[in-house]
């Protein structure tokens, strides 16, 4: 076991992913452990994350999965610390794991908002709760809580997935603030738009409510010049090892960011804009 008092940026650092499985979480997983990190692919898929520690082991890297439903605070928890005991440290942890429910506010019902609050932000609360104590006692750690471009932005169309990504920017950035002194580190990872299961029609991770054209939400998607995740994964490293606070790939969607912050009004009527333009082109 190695007890040193610094964070391993990545070689030789142990990891935990949630959302491991798929998507931004498979990618992340797979560009740690080429950097010589011990990942812990943990995923409420549990067939799926041990599919995909199988192909990290098979390439050389250090991998392991664990089935894991984000919004049970007591079996993160415990994945944390049988974690850190196996290992000795933990030095990340990736609170990963979301979903996005897409349309209209007025066909949003309560099971929808509940779903996006208990997995996007109760997931990522969890995660922070657990890893933090464990982190704090050793001296060092860094928290990764995956947010959005929706959480730096008053994105439309998807109004819950954008309520949560707003708080977990919140709580990323004011923690990091209290908790300076302790060696810990916290950064909000803000996507853009991604080739992820998260924009997919009917998928586990994503699912549009109201009625909508499938075939030209497909259309809207493929539209949208989606980075791939392997690409995102090795840009939002390079950032989450200078410690950023709050990290926006691609760097295009800094503009809607910047927009915002100098504009609340100019920024949300852009917002507008971009509601109108989509709900157009699906209806």
């Amino acid at each position: 076991m190695n007890r040193s008092k610094d964070i391993k940026i990545f070689n030789g650092g142990i990891a935990i992913v949630t959302g491991g499985a798929s998507g931004i979480g498979r990618s992340l997983g797979k560009a740690l452990a080429c950097r010589g990190c011990t990942v812990v692919l943990a995923d409420i898929n549990g067939i799926q994350a041990k599919k995909v520690a199988e192909e990290i082991r098979a390439e050389g890297g250090r991998a392991a999965a664990v089935e894991l439903d984000v919004t049970d605070f007591d079996a993160v928890k415990a994945v944390v610390r049988d974690t850190s005991e196996k290992y000795g440290r933990l030095d990340y942890i990736f609170n990963n794991a979301g979903i996005a429910i897409n349309g209209k506010f007025q066909d949003f019902e309560t099971k929808d908002w509940e779903r996006c609050i208990n997995i996007n932000l109760r997931g990522v609360i969890h995660g922070v709760r657990a890893a933090f104590p464990v982190m704090e006692k050793q001296g060092f750690g860094h928290i990764i809580n995956t947010s959005s471009t929706a959480g730096i932005f008053p994105w439309p169309t998807s109004i819950a997935y954008t309520t949560t990504k707003h708080a977990v920017v919140g709580l990323t950035t004011a923690l990091r603030a209290e908790v300076a002194n302790t060696g810990v580190r916290l950064s909000a990872l803000c996507p853009g738009t991604i080739q992820t299961p998260l924009i997919e029609q009917g998928g586990r991770n994503g699912r549009w409510v109201g009625v909508h054209s499938d075939e030209k939400i497909r259309e809207l998607f493929k539209g949208a010049q989606a980075m791939n995740p392997d690409k995102f994964a090795e840009q939002a490293l390079k950032q989450i090892a200078r410690n950023k606070p709050v990290i926006i790939i691609p760097s295009g969607y800094k503009l809607l960011w910047w927009i915002y912050r100098l504009s609340p009004s100019f920024g949300i009527s852009v917002a507008r804009m971009i509601s109108q333009t989509v709900f157009k082109k699906i209806e």
